[in-house]
């Protein structure tokens, strides 16, 4: 227990020396939108989203990149993992995702994945042409990260994310770089208590630049126009900080049912609190349902997400080499909105 409250405390007190003083007013409503990229807290992934993305303290392999790090520290061997989300389905707004994980060495794991989000073809518009008729162009969201955990003991693991952001149009654009930092504590006679915390989108200010932020203007009594550059507001990342636990309760050999819970506390909107069950048939089924509240969530109007709480997901597990552990797996979650016809995530996992 020594050693991990060590780990612990060293995780909180680099995250409080590297976030500027700005982010530490967590759960402030009244900063609500006054953060960009927030995509980065879009799970792509359609096993962890499943059951609202509560699994902070016992979330295994690739998908651990995105909700506690550390957990990548379980990757047996290689995981391969591809994930495609109709986000706020009938918005046309798509997201594509892929990653891979290797185990390198005894205790260590090394992992990369590159998420894509995708909007269609929007109308270009200009204040003398509101309507459009000028032609279409295509947002591009583009995130890639790699990572690093390992298992400290057999109870401590930890790890480290670096992603590089990118978001652009075909004339402007902003680049940047965040850090997410994690940590997992497993014990109990079977491994069934569980907890985590995770730091995440640690990182400096982005802005946009390029030659869409020009215009034209004249000087008075000149007829030669001149290029002005109209300056970009710079913007910081949304982090989060996530504390979770988690519960195995073992019936007989072949089922297991998991309680976890998760609080998340948010630099630019409200804090969130999340439970969540996974029922699990040896490894071959694993129903999962989870529900994320914030204040003024069970009303509609007070309610300012678009999300309305729960979610569910379903996994089957194909075994491929049952000595190896090798396996084909689908994963398929749902979370409710309001309006739209929900989220919807599938994805393929290769376990050899």
């Amino acid at each position: 227990m020594k050693s991990f409250y060590k780990y612990l405390i060293t995780l909180v007190i680099i995250g409080m020396l590297i976030i500027p003083e700005s982010y530490l007013y967590a759960g402030n409503k009244d900063r609500s939108g006054q953060a960009g990229a927030t995509e980065l807290l879009i799970n792509p992934w359609a096993r962890s989203s499943g059951w609202g993305n509560v699994s902070t303290a016992n979330v295994k392999g690739l998908e651990a990149m995105f909700i506690n790090v550390a957990g990548l520290a379980f990757t047996k061997r290689t995981d391969l993992v591809f994930s495609h989300t109709t986000y706020l389905k009938g918005s046309d707004v798509n997201m594509f995702a892929f990653g891979f994980s290797q185990r390198i060495g005894d205790a260590g794991v090394i992992g990369m994945n590159v998420v894509s989000m995708s909007f269609g073809e929007i109308n270009v518009t200009t204040p003398d042409s509101p309507e459009g008729g000028l032609g279409t162009y295509k947002p591009n969201l583009l995130n890639v990260a790699v990572a690093y955990a390992k298992a400290f003991s057999n109870s401590i693991y930890g790890g480290i994310t670096i992603k590089i952001i990118s978001e652009s149009i075909a004339d402007v654009s902003a680049q940047g770089i965040a850090i997410d930092a994690g940590i997992q504590y497993v014990t109990g006679d079977m491994d069934q208590i569980k907890f985590g915390i995770a730091l995440k989108n640690i990182g400096p200010r982005m802005k946009f630049s390029g030659d869409g932020l020009l215009e034209t203007a004249f000087f008075p009594e000149q007829a030669n126009a001149f290029s002005m550059s109209t300056p970009s507001e710079s913007f910081e990342l949304p982090t989060a900080l996530d504390i979770g636990a988690s519960y195995d309760f073992y019936i007989g050999d072949w089922n297991r049912l998991t309680l976890a819970a998760n609080f998340r506390s948010n630099s630019f909107g409200k804090d969130q609190f999340m439970g969540g069950l996974e029922y699990s048939l040896k490894t071959y089924l694993m129903l999962r349902v989870g529900y994320t509240y914030e204040d003024g969530i069970t009303k509609k109007e007070d309610r300012t997400t678009v999300f309305t709480g729960p979610s569910a997901g379903i996994t089957v597990s194909v075994p491929t080499n049952k000595e190896k552990g090798s396996s084909i797996d689908i994963d398929y979650s749902y979370r409710a909105t309001d309006p739209f016809s929900g989220t919807h995530s599938i994805g393929a996992r290769f376990v050899f």
